[in-house]
């Protein structure tokens, strides 16, 4: 991996941790990634880094419902494959795991879509939040299901106060 810089963002419901290389967001979690990363002054600078905390400060504002931001995720073909089907649940709506797993025409791996979804390195931006269980309960995520709750929660408050408006 090329440099990689890391900032934490407090004043969110709680902390995250971004990390990114010089062209793309690479790490979203409640934790600092795993991986060598630079913070400090080098981090102050990154562009990515800034366009990163201000969708996710507008995201947890209710303002923003799409990222735009470049991400390179790392991992497995088959978690690279969930992670591109995660990225097209629409704001505000679930899907369960089964339904995921049928997706990517792999109709007994809902097992294994829960493991790529608890590997997902760019939490919230590629949305593994909106993954749940089959009778649509809340089940599984690297977060916490009080976190999961509280994302889904978001969501569905502020598409009601947008469709209101």
């Amino acid at each position: 991996m090329n440099s990689c810089f890391i900032r934490r963002i407090a004043g969110l419901s709680f902390p995250i941790y971004i990390a990114a290389t010089e062209k793309a967001l690479v790490w979203v979690g409640l934790r600092p990634p795993k991986f060598a990363c630079i913070s400090g002054a080098a981090a102050i600078n990154s562009m990515i880094l800034d366009s990163a905390e201000i969708q996710l400060r507008e995201y947890f504002c209710g303002h923003r419902k799409k990222f735009n931001i470049p991400i390179a995720a790392s991992g497995t073909d088959f978690q690279l494959k969930v992670w591109r089907e995660l990225l097209k649940i629409p704001y505000g709506e679930t899907i369960s795991y089964s339904e995921i797993a049928a997706n990517i025409e792999n109709v007994r791996a809902a097992r294994a879509v829960g493991m790529a979804c608890n590997r997902n390195p760019i939490m919230i931006i590629i949305p593994c939040h909106r993954v749940v269980g089959k009778n649509g309960s809340l089940v599984g995520f690297a977060g916490g299901v009080r976190i999961k709750e509280y994302l889904l929660e978001l969501e569905k408050a502020s598409t009601i106060k947008n469709y209101e408006e």
